[in-house]
């Protein structure tokens, strides 16, 4: 497995919005499975404060148009489940490059969820023009990943 490798979420027009390292941990394609730690505390507006330590599970897959990162604090509790809605990855060379298009789900260890950013995601979609099949699409993983986690069925600790 690879030591490190480079994660790059990006804009629709293929700018990086937000670069980070990880380590590769299992392949079983279509699934690419990473974990890292947080290097510095971060305040976010939905999440709250995650601090410094925190660790990310990262479950990518080649075939579905959503990535999933489990957080745990760094003595292990699970902290939440954050869904992005992403275009399809590509992997290459030991990075990792997928398309946000903006729309997240945030799931809480009492199994509540909320969507979160959909004015970003149309705020973007007349941005950088969105096509009707794209627009249809992330509505249609919005459902899928709301049946995922009604569903109990989102990615556990081994």
């Amino acid at each position: 497995m690879l030591n490190k490798v480079t994660v790059n979420s990006r804009a629709f027009d293929g700018s990086v919005r937000r670069s980070w390292q990880c380590k590769l941990i299992e392949r079983c394609d279509p699934l690419l499975v990473f974990v890292g730690t947080f290097d510095r505390d971060v305040e976010h507006g939905d999440l709250g404060f995650i601090k410094k330590g925190t660790i990310s599970y990262e479950y990518y897959w080649f075939d579905r148009w959503y990535n999933i990162f489990r957080f745990h604090e760094s003595d292990g509790t699970l902290r939440n489940y954050y869904c992005n809605i992403n275009m399809p990855l590509v992997f290459d060379r030991g990075v990792l490059d997928y398309v946000d298009l903006d729309i997240d789900i945030v799931v809480w260890p009492d199994k509540t969820w909320q969507i979160l950013d959909r004015k970003e995601f149309e705020t973007n979609a007349v941005t950088f023009g969105y096509s009707d099949k794209i627009r249809a699409k992330v509505e249609e993983t919005i459902l899928e990943l709301i049946s995922i986690i009604k569903r109990g069925e989102l990615p556990a600790p081994d």
